[in-house]
């Protein structure tokens, strides 16, 4: 006889579904839509070592999310100095925190009905509850991913806007102090936001 053989063997017990659990749409993009896509392709800002552009608009039912590109390039910056500009890209560099808002990179939104809405300064951006819902409009800014190297160094994110604006103009603000950008703004023409989300479709019917 195995060693083993003889130890007392549980009972088999039925596992139950474990709950899919589904944001709410004030902390992103439904999960099962496919959006429609509205090109933008503007620049945000743009100087000889710095660019940030905004790239399009995914439309879905719920909001829209604006897909969001930045390359910082080397000017003449010590290599301590260049060291600081490539970690804040990424937002974990020295001095990042709570109270970092001349550090951070943020965003702030301008909608037709004239309600407004900014990120947070808490990492990425504003830190939500999925129990309570903020009041809208809501502005939340995702991380994506990024590359660098002693040149050049580059990353894209997007911002989720919650819910769907009304149609008209949509004034887009960014600041990022940390990297020499002072507050700059675009207009994005959002007459036909509300048409684009009716072409959204679900996965499942």
């Amino acid at each position: 006889m195995n060693f083993f053989d003889d130890f007392p063997k549980p009972e088999p017990t039925e596992r139950g579904k474990s709950p899919k659990f589904v944001p709410p749409p004030w902390m992103g993009p439904p999960q099962d839509e496919l959006p429609a896509v509205l090109h933008i392709g503007q620049f945000l800002y743009r100087s000889p070592t710095r660019v940030l552009v905004v790239k399009s608009a995914e439309i879905y039912a719920t909001g829209c999310s604006f897909q969001l590109a930045w390359i910082i390039r080397r000017g003449e910056e010590s290599d301590e100095k260049w060291t600081t500009l490539h970690a804040s890209v990424f937002q974990h560099g020295p001095g990042m925190g709570p109270t970092s808002a001349d550090v951070q990179l943020l965003f702030g939104v301008q909608l037709p009905d004239h309600t407004s809405a900014r990120t947070g300064i808490f990492g990425w951006g504003a830190l939500m509850n999925h129990q309570h819902q903020p009041k809208a409009p809501a502005l939340t800014f995702r991380g994506g991913g990024g590359s660098g190297n002693d040149d050049e160094v580059s990353a894209s994110g997007n911002l989720w806007l919650w819910p769907l604006p009304p149609d008209g103009e949509i004034r887009l603000l960014a600041q990022w102090k940390g990297l020499g950008i002072e507050e700059c703004s675009i207009t994005i023409d959002g007459r036909n936001f509300s048409a684009a989300a009716a072409r959204a479709q679900n996965f499942w019917s």
